[in-house]
């Protein structure tokens, strides 16, 4: 199994949101991905047998770097592609000089943050009411880690 870190194409949106609606219920759009494309955020992708398996998205400003998107194809979960992921994705962040990841996951979220705790990244703040849910908002945890 490879990692592809490459450009992110306007013609990956529809793939991405598909692949995303596949994996949560409040997903990115297609429309949102080609913003991001237009906003300069960088795509990584995880590939086996150039089949997207998983994809993050990441912006980077001076020496800090947030992870905003992260998704792992849901046929492809509970197999450490998630960690392989991030792991790939800091040490490309590193490389590019970031010294620090931020990132915000929901906090109804066990799975996602278990993740993050087991790679390094601590709490560092909470956004109250932030993201949607089915029965109204939830809070956003905030985190961070060295890359």
């Amino acid at each position: 199994m490879t990692t592809d870190y490459r450009t992110f194409l306007p013609d990956d949106a529809t793939q991405l949101a598909e692949l995303e609606s596949r994996a949560c219920a409040h997903g990115w759009s297609a429309a949102q991905y080609r913003d991001s494309v237009r906003c300069g955020h960088q795509f990584h992708g995880l590939f086996a047998s150039d089949q997207l398996q998983g994809f993050a998205v990441t912006q980077s400003v001076l020496d800090e770097a947030e992870l905003l998107n992260i998704v792992i194809d849901p046929r492809w979960q509970g197999q450490g592609l998630g960690k392989q992921l991030l792991r790939e994705l800091r040490a490309a962040l590193a490389a590019s000089g970031a010294r620090r990841l931020f990132l915000e996951v929901r906090a109804g979220n066990a799975v996602a943050r278990s993740l993050y705790s087991s790679q390094g990244f601590v709490e560092n703040g909470r956004r109250k009411n932030y993201y949607p849910c089915a029965d109204g908002r939830e809070d956003a945890i905030l985190m961070e880690t060295t890359p």
